[in-house]
């Protein structure tokens, strides 16, 4: 068993650091906001009794569940084994994290982060110690996903890629090493790419949300459609990734529609509002998108 600290309690925190413990480590949730914590709390608790209905997770959910403890604050980072951060997806934010994780982890302990387009080099320079920090970018819903991408910074050592590569296995998932430090490592470059184009076909009425993502499922194999990806990644997320890239002069990632933002404006950030590019019942049912 191994402590860790995951520092975010949004969408993405609350799935890794329930895989964590999931795979026996003890873990410590951080956030500022106690209703973030509540809610992550109460999502793992439904989360791992789906599972274990399901058969797909062999412990007591209750025992899972008792292996995290919310918090509010760092301090338990100078008791980890290994710090996952997974704030907002802003560079100003990640990089005071990152400081203040350097100056309280222990010489040993890997410091990661689940951003999905900052490189990693740049985060890093926060720290005194940039040869243990590294991407480790989960995809969500991050208990059924089984990709994890390993990101190499300009300085991580061998030594620290290489036990983190050991360790996301350890967590049952598949480690996808990335060796170039690029922004959007190469997953969400893959995707962005794709979701650019299928904005325009949907913004200048050529299609819909739901039959494009039906046409990616059924055609090309895909588990999800780039929109129900995007409600469950939370469109506010989209629109700071694609503001990154632009300002990384990364613009032929970038979309060339307005469509996410109008959205956004309109507090229609996703599933975790109940609606996206789709509406979601109670339940968390997703349904076509109710014209308003």
């Amino acid at each position: 068993m191994q402590r860790v600290l995951v520092v975010g309690a949004g969408f993405m925190g609350a799935g890794i650091a329930q895989v964590c413990a999931q795979a026996g480590h003890q873990v410590s949730l951080m956030d500022v906001k106690p209703e973030a914590l509540n809610r992550a709390m109460e999502g793992m608790k439904t989360s791992v009794g789906k599972l274990a209905t399901k058969g797909l997770i062999s412990d007591d959910p209750g025992a899972v569940l008792a292996r995290v403890t919310p918090v509010d604050s760092l301090a338990s980072a100078a008791q980890a084994d290994w710090v996952l951060e997974a704030a907002l997806e802003i560079e100003s934010l990640k990089l005071e994290l990152f400081a203040e994780l350097d100056s309280l982890a222990p010489p040993h302990t890997p410091i990661a982060s689940n951003t999905s387009s900052i490189p990693i080099s740049r985060l890093a320079s926060a720290t005194t110690h940039p040869e243990k920090v590294l991407g480790l970018h989960f995809f969500g819903p991050v208990p059924l996903m089984g990709l994890v991408e390993v990101v190499k910074g300009d300085k991580t050592s061998d030594e620290v890629f290489e036990r983190s590569i050991a360790f996301i296995r350890a967590l049952g998932k598949h480690p996808v090493p990335v060796g170039r430090d690029i922004p959007g490592f190469v997953m969400n470059r893959v995707f962005c790419a794709a979701f650019r184009e299928a904005l325009d076909l949907v913004n200048s009425g050529v299609t819909t949300p739901q039959d494009l993502d039906a046409g990616m499922r059924l055609g090309y194999g895909w588990g999800a459609g780039p929109f129900e990806v995007a409600d469950n990644a939370g469109l506010d997320t989209f629109a700071l990734i694609d503001r990154f890239l632009q300002s990384m002069g990364e613009s032929e990632l970038v979309a060339r529609c307005d469509l996410v933002e109008r959205l956004v404006k309109e507090g229609r950030l996703g599933r975790k509002v109940g609606k996206g590019f789709y509406d979601y019942t109670p339940e968390g049912k997703r349904v076509p998108r109710k014209q308003e």
